[in-house]
């Protein structure tokens, strides 16, 4: 049974159907990566060629983006999806044509590269929803609405690399690719026919100008800090937890400890949505941040696995709650004929900061074995808890826009 705060925001009109078609369409992306490392290790074995293809879809996603949010503010979701949903049909079914076909590297990575840029980022499309459904006297209700969302995407990519590993373990990735597209297409496409709850393009041109340089506001900057952040942090703590599993002589431990991590962000993320907090935004994002770097201090001094899983689980409990307040912030911050493009460049710090921190911390780790990789990710969250205090001012709500309270 869902507790009567998410009852209630599922029985406003559309929002079930809307959310429900996003996570579908999320289980795809989070199959694609992985099902990408499957699919070309099986038929080049070369785990080096699978990292390069997929590396290209991962940057193009990360910097493709923000452009095609753009394109959705500018024009509207149900104008801009289905083109961009078509290219990414038409990339993965070429992918997997020259993957069957024997092809160069370069060529699978050219491949990799259009599908990744041409993928839709459903969960900010999702949240921009949540925001035009509950703007104005129901603005109370968009924390609840973003742990929701926080939810769907724990479950996405918890399923996700589930239903794929399975395709590639029983001898099918090219199955397990071609799902994950068309959960991608689906629920994009399910997601475009809704046009009641879509929210509006902006109409003029003098509007998009105003609504662009909310993007600059020192606000929004902070949040997107706080975001490359949390990116180094998980890039960081995906190396460092497997490193410390292979330091104590058993690897197979790391998976236990991913887990902890993973049931317990989606417990917190339940909860958090299940009150109304009175605190600021603001304050409970210096307050959650805090909250992390101090439960991330004991990570390079832990030698034991139960009290490693103790430490990962603290530290993935914190994490919903930071990223909840993060959209409800970004709402707040920037004009919403730029929201969805300003979801999706938040997401593209995220993974930015991974991508830095997977490199990093995987020097640091051969150096100082696991205790560097922790040090990292301690740095990452010790940054944003400055970030989130020093922009405590620049976080206020914008002129027009009413405070949230939550």
């Amino acid at each position: 049974m869902l507790p009567a705060t998410y009852r209630h925001l599922l029985r406003t009109p559309g929002a079930a159907a809307f959310f429900l078609t996003a996570v579908a369409g999320r289980v795809g992306i989070a199959m694609t990566s992985l099902g990408l490392v499957w699919l070309i290790h099986s038929r080049t074995g070369s785990y080096a060629v699978a990292g390069l293809v997929t590396g290209g879809f991962a940057v193009a996603e990360a910097l493709a983006g923000p452009q095609l949010g753009r394109l959705i503010d500018r024009f509207g979701q149900a104008r801009v999806l289905p083109p961009a949903l078509l290219a990414h049909a038409t990339a993965v079914a070429v992918l997997l044509t020259l993957v069957a076909s024997g092809s160069p590297a370069w060529l699978l990575t050219a491949a990799g590269v259009a599908a990744g840029a041409s993928v839709p980022q459903l969960g900010a499309l999702s949240g921009a929803r949540w925001a035009a459904l509950l703007g104005g006297g129901r603005s109370a209700e968009l924390p609840t609405a973003f742990a929701l969302e926080s939810l769907g995407n724990g479950f996405a990519y918890l399923a996700g690399p589930v239903l794929v590993s399975v395709a590639g373990a029983s001898g099918h990735p090219a199955f397990g690719s071609a799902l994950a597209a068309a959960l991608v297409v689906g629920g994009g496409l399910a997601l475009a026919a809704q046009r009641r709850t879509a929210p509006p393009p902006a109409s003029e041109a003098t509007e998009r100008r105003q609504a662009g340089r909310s993007l600059l506001r020192p606000g929004f900057a902070v949040l997107a800090g706080v975001n490359l952040a949390i990116g180094v942090f998980f890039g960081a703590m995906q190396v460092s937890v497997a490193a410390f599993a292979v330091e104590h002589g058993f690897p197979a431990a790391a998976a236990p400890l991913y887990a902890a991590s993973s049931c317990g962000e989606l417990l917190s993320g339940w909860l958090y949505g299940t009150r109304r907090w009175r605190a600021a935004p603001r304050v409970q994002l210096a307050v959650g941040t805090s909250v992390l770097a101090v439960c991330c201090l004991s990570l390079p001094v832990t030698d034991s696995f139960p009290a490693m899983g103790v430490a990962v689980t603290l530290t993935g409990m914190t994490i919903p709650p930071i990223l909840v307040i993060t959209g409800v912030l970004t709402q707040a911050a920037v004009h919403r004929y730029v929201l969805t493009q300003a979801f999706t460049w938040l997401n593209s710090a995220s993974a930015a900061g991974s991508a830095i921190a997977a490199a990093a911390s995987g020097r640091a780790v051969d150096t100082f074995g696991a205790a560097g990789g922790f040090t990292i990710a301690c740095a990452a969250t010790i940054t944003m808890t400055v970030l989130a205090v020093a922009g405590l001012h620049a976080l206020r709500p914008s002129p027009g826009k009413p405070a949230i309270d939550t």
